[in-house]
């Protein structure tokens, strides 16, 4: 009514109260117009939730400024104001809060290791990504990205080492304590300059990813003269069908009617010998309709130099899938990141060697591509990087029985053990030297109901022991020796008992075994995790690469080394608030 009258019958009021109605109507649309203050904490709680939109979904900057992004922001809070992308801070902000949180996670770690490789951005600019795995008191195995690193030079191994070296130092890596006292493991493909870069830095043991070896092992299968062709004719045919819509259509119309599933032809990718696998698995499953769509009117003018597979043919791919199937089923178990995989890798070499052993019914083809995986395999992980291997298997309750090796050669590799459990226990004595915790009855090979029974305490305080002259004189000399022993036989009494465990299921965790029986092993258990965190891959790095393409994606192909590395490190670190 009020309003009604102030501005239809304005006479109608006095000058007092069309100024008091005039003042009230200004003041609520003041209070529906005002912004949130920019330091409020609602204001702050949707600029982070910006951030991290931006960070986890790898949006461009540019995404504030988006008309409908604007549009949505305004409906859900129409006080709040966006901040520009030339003033946005806020991700700058999410790095360093993220970074101090992986840096505390490293620094709380029990053991560590790395994984580092190299690859190129849309923009030509070459980087090298390093990850971590750190193992937790907990038995957890927490993977971090800590750097991505842009490489002006060339792909040198003196170069790469700069690298390795920088982020050594910068996240202090050298400063943790690593169990196993042999440094900090690093995990990278086989290439020669990531040999040197790793012997350079002065970093060990060196573990070669056992998928890119499984890769070159595949590959050199493959090239056989007589496997090479066949993917040749069967790569043809895929690309016939990939770049003639007429023929998609008509293979699609001869899947349905044969009943067939409805898939595309698969191209295979040079570097990447599975995809080689599913090029020819996918043609064995679509060859009937591939036969009839080449056949047909539509298609046959245009297809008169490609040609199907033979019975012959048929029969060598057959054979090829048949080979090759288990290699896959090596890289896929490989690429699980959530287990200690590097106990799995002389298991899985020794399966792939017996696979590949010749047999009298194999075909010349199959014959001459088992010649070829089995000598490339037997240049990898030999001297100590094959001792170090077989030790963490003999560390996994999977695998600790290693059959496939001779008594003799087990036994040389828990005397291996039991010496580094020793050396480590020796270099870090317990509160009360030579008595190490654990559940066992034996302490330097005595039964517990043998040792002294403790003195009587008067007054909460122990009455100092009395030394005969013999200990007063050689006491503190040959302490330690009594000290060594007592370590030596604490091993040893773990490693039997370990040894007389049954081997768990192969779909158990090794890591829940040990951290549910840590206690009845209490050197050995300590020895296993600095072993267990150690990755068989590099595919943490490799890993980077799909969120590299998305990050430096042809819209984005000017973004800075710095923005490309914060944006990484947010992607694959960054925990969302909730």
């Amino acid at each position: 009514m009020r309003s009604h009258l102030l501005n239809h019958h304005p006479e109608k009021l006095r000058e007092d109260t069309r100024s008091k109605i005039q003042s009230g109507q200004k003041t609520i649309k003041e209070a529906f117009t005002a912004s949130l203050p920019h330091n409020s904490a609602r204001a702050q709680e949707i600029t982070r939730g910006i951030g991290e939109y931006i960070a986890k979904g790898l949006r461009p900057f540019s995404v504030v400024d988006n008309e409908g992004f604007k549009r949505l922001v305004n409906m859900l809070e129409p006080k709040y104001k966006i901040p520009s992308r030339d003033s946005q801070t806020i991700l700058p902000a999410l790095y360093k809060e993220t970074r101090a949180k992986v840096a505390q996670s490293i620094k709380q770690a029990e053991c560590i290791s790395i994984t580092t490789d190299g690859w190129t951005s849309r923009a030509t600019q070459s980087y090298v990504t390093i990850t971590a795995s750190a193992m937790t008191s907990e038995w957890e195995i927490k993977t971090f990205v800590l750097q991505t690193r842009v490489l002006f030079e060339s792909h040198t191994g003196h170069n790469i080492d700069k690298v390795l070296k920088s982020a050594v130092s910068e996240w202090e890596l050298d400063m943790i304590y690593n169990n196993n006292h042999q440094g900090i493991a690093v995990v990278t493909d086989n290439a020669r300059n990531m040999g040197v870069a790793v012997n350079e830095a002065g970093l060990s043991p060196h573990v070669k990813c056992f998928a890119h070896t499984l890769n070159l092992a595949s590959q050199a299968g493959l090239k056989v003269n007589r496997v090479s062709r066949l993917l040749g004719r069967v790569r043809r045919v895929a690309a016939f069908f990939h770049r003639s819509s007429t023929a998609t259509a008509v293979l699609t119309s001869k899947q349905q009617m044969l009943n067939l599933p409805v898939h595309k032809l698969i191209m295979d990718v040079v570097t990447r010998w599975n995809s080689s696998l599913d090029m020819i698995e996918r043609y064995l499953e679509q060859q009937q309709a591939i036969a009839a769509a080449l056949l047909s009117s539509e298609v046959r003018s245009n297809a008169l130099e490609i040609d199907t597979l033979d019975a012959a043919d048929i029969a060598d791919a057959e054979e090829i899938v048949k080979l090759l199937t288990p290699l896959k089923k090596a890289t896929t178990v490989l690429c699980d990141e959530s287990r200690p995989t590097i106990s799995l890798i002389m298991p899985l070499k020794h399966m792939i060697q017996v696979s590949m052993a010749l047999c009298d019914v194999d075909s010349n083809t199959i014959s001459q591509m088992k010649a070829a995986i089995l000598n490339d395999l037997a240049d990898h992980y030999q001297g100590e990087q094959a001792e170090f291997l077989y030790e963490s298997s003999a560390l996994d309750p999977r695998f600790w029985a290693l059959p496939h090796l001779d008594n003799s050669e087990r036994d040389e590799i828990f005397n291996r053990l039991k010496l580094k459990a020793t050396q480590m226990q020796n270099q870090n004595p317990s509160e009360e030297d030579g008595a190490a915790p654990g559940s066992h009855e034996h302490v330097a090979g005595h039964s517990k109901t043998d040792l002294p029974q403790k003195a009587h305490v008067v007054g909460g305080v122990s009455p100092p022991s009395k030394k005969t002259a013999l200990e007063d004189l050689l006491g503190d000399s040959f302490s330690q020796g009594d000290s060594r022993t007592q370590h030596t036989a604490q091993i040893d009494a773990d490693i039997d008992v370990y040894r007389k465990e049954t081997p768990i299921s192969h779909m158990a965790c090794p890591l829940k075994w040990w951290k549910d029986n840590a206690q009845l092993y209490p050197l050995l258990s300590t020895l296993a995790k600095s072993y267990l965190s150690v990755p068989a891959t590099s595919v943490p790095s490799e890993r980077v690469f799909s969120v590299a393409g998305d990050v430096v994606n042809a819209q984005r192909s000017q973004l800075s080394p710095d923005n490309v590395d914060m944006l990484i490190f947010l992607k694959k670190n960054l925990s969302l608030s909730e």
